[in-house]
């Protein structure tokens, strides 16, 4: 069981920032990577932007890099999402989940640890 709750998320402008949260429970940063997704309605989940738990290597996906920043604070056992400049295509649901890897970010959907335990996600919405 991998077990994360994701929060921070709603209805913004463009040109607006939001700041996503992600805690993990059961487990420590430590242990896994983790990565964002999110999910646009009629489109397939994709990879946002992952940090790796061994170095802090992080990626992001060619259409927020420059504007969104992923980051850990372990003491709180948190990662979060800064989202700048938001743009209306990045209206999606938002999710976090704990991966293997922190590789790819255009296949990293094949590396999620526990594929099962997607939780509700965090709406963000960004409209003119």
């Amino acid at each position: 069981q991998l077990q994360l709750v994701e929060s921070g998320g709603g209805l913004v402008q463009p040109g607006d920032s939001l700041r996503l949260s992600c805690a993990p429970s059961g487990f420590t940063l430590d242990y896994y990577s983790i990565g964002w997704f999110r999910q646009a309605p009629g489109k397939e989940r994709e990879g946002v932007s992952c940090i790796a738990s061994s170095d802090g290597r992080t990626n992001y996906a060619a259409s927020v890099k420059g504007r969104f920043t992923i980051s850990t604070d372990n003491a709180k056992n948190t990662v979060y999402l800064q989202m700048n400049n938001l743009k209306p295509e990045d209206t999606a649901v938002y999710y976090c989940a704990a991966t293997y890897y922190c590789r790819d970010v255009v296949s990293m959907l094949s590396y999620v640890a526990d594929y099962g335990s997607w939780g509700q996600g965090t709406q963000v919405t960004v409209s003119s």
